[in-house]
């Protein structure tokens, strides 16, 4: 059960918030760190942890047997550093143009995904006279970020100048894979072969990477063969199952997302509710109105399919979602609801409550963007991790 949040000072408690456990997070490196075998844990905490909060959720990681953080961008990579992580970080997608100076500065290894990445990254690192850490980034089949079939060889005689001559250390080749979704799918297999052909290019050219990483969530948690040094988990680590039809994994989601009643009200029969009336009330009836809309990320397409948790009974979501608030049926007795009660949009399952992966499944879409998609006037609120 989640404690309330009382008020400080005269300063109500937020209206919708977003509890993050800390604890979870911790459970789920656990749990990965046992499917990992005896290979690392990177967690990956880009798009500010998931929308978990990246620097809480690195330290919760880190603390809990991660061995390395990964971000996207260099700026990402920089709030981290500021917020006090210490431990070894990857940022691998990134202009030309970006801070590499900066990155350099603070110790970040930086993605590379083609030539022109490089010498921009080479140009950062002869200007401060110190030496840049890449990660070479390979494209073995996903045909998005990292280096093509055509200009791979190009870009690693490149490396092989700028190593020699002290401008940049090749410590990391990596690569994403196109359906780690799907274990048995034969293009995670072609892929494993490519990224074993690039590693070995590099080899012959005299490039020893440190460390190779190919494995993401569904890859840690269905296919040891592609673990090798290292894995890189990023929704697992949420607790959100990355292929879900294969069940939870013994993962616990960490975000509950909740606001509170903020009025009690009684609909006749036959009256309609919200914009457009799409939902008339068939009998007399007591709706509660909660402070949260699609301003705040719950999305307008739920209008109509979704349930919350109020009073320890799930309630329909009735008429349209709109930009500040939802209306949801209590029923002809009203079940007892009142002013200022707590209402579950969703959280971890374990109290009934809906979970992210049933938002996922009304809006034909997956959990990944409900759980990044929350903003506005939701407050993130931190229990555990102590």
């Amino acid at each position: 059960m989640i404690p309330a949040r009382r008020a400080v000072s005269g300063v109500p408690a937020p209206q919708a918030e977003a509890i993050i456990d800390l604890d979870a997070i911790a459970h789920n490196i656990r749990i990965l760190r046992e499917h990992a075998g005896n290979a690392g844990l990177m967690a990956v905490v880009k798009a500010d942890g998931y929308n978990h909060g990246g620097a809480a959720v690195a330290a919760a990681a880190l603390a809990a047997g991660a061995r390395e953080i990964g971000v996207t961008t260099v700026a990402e990579a920089l709030q981290l550093r500021r917020a006090g992580i210490e431990a070894p970080i990857l940022c691998w997608l990134n202009n030309p143009d970006s801070d590499y100076v900066g990155a350099i500065e603070a110790d970040i290894e930086i993605g590379v995904p083609s030539t022109t990445h490089l010498l921009a990254v080479a140009a950062a690192a002869s200007a401060i006279g110190k030496p840049a850490t890449i990660a070479i980034k390979v494209d073995t089949g996903l045909n998005r970020n990292g280096a093509s079939a055509h200009e791979y060889p190009l870009l690693l005689d490149e490396l092989v100048r700028l190593s020699r001559e002290g401008t940049v250390r090749l410590r990391t080749i990596f690569s994403h894979l196109a359906h780690a979704d799907d274990p048995g799918n034969p293009v995670l297999d072609i892929q494993r072969q490519r990224f074993l052909d690039a590693i070995a290019a590099a080899q012959v050219r005299g490039l020893e990477p440190e460390i190779v990483h190919l494995a993401n969530s569904a890859a840690t948690l269905t296919r040891p063969d592609l673990h090798f040094d290292l894995v890189r988990p990023g929704i697992a680590v949420y607790g959100l199952s990355p292929v879900p039809e294969l069940g939870t994994f013994g993962l616990i989601p960490a975000m509950t997302v909740r606001t509170r009643v903020a009025l009690v009200k009684e609909v006749a029969a036959g009256e309609g509710v919200s914009y457009g009336h799409g939902w008339i009330a068939p009998r007399d009836t007591v709706v509660a109105l909660l402070p949260a809309g699609y301003a705040d990320g719950i999305p307008r397409a739920l209008g109509g399919k979704f349930d919350v948790l109020l009073g320890d009974v799930r309630r329909p979501g009735i008429g349209r979602v709109c930009m500040d608030q939802v209306v949801v049926d209590l029923g002809p007795d009203g079940g007892g609801v009142r002013e200022g009660d707590h209402a579950v949009f969703f959280g971890n399952g374990q109290q009934g409550e809906p979970v992210a992966q049933d938002w996922a499944a009304a809006l034909g879409t997956i959990h990944y963007e409900v759980v990044t998609g929350l903003r506005g006037r939701i407050v993130k609120r931190y229990i555990g991790g102590g």
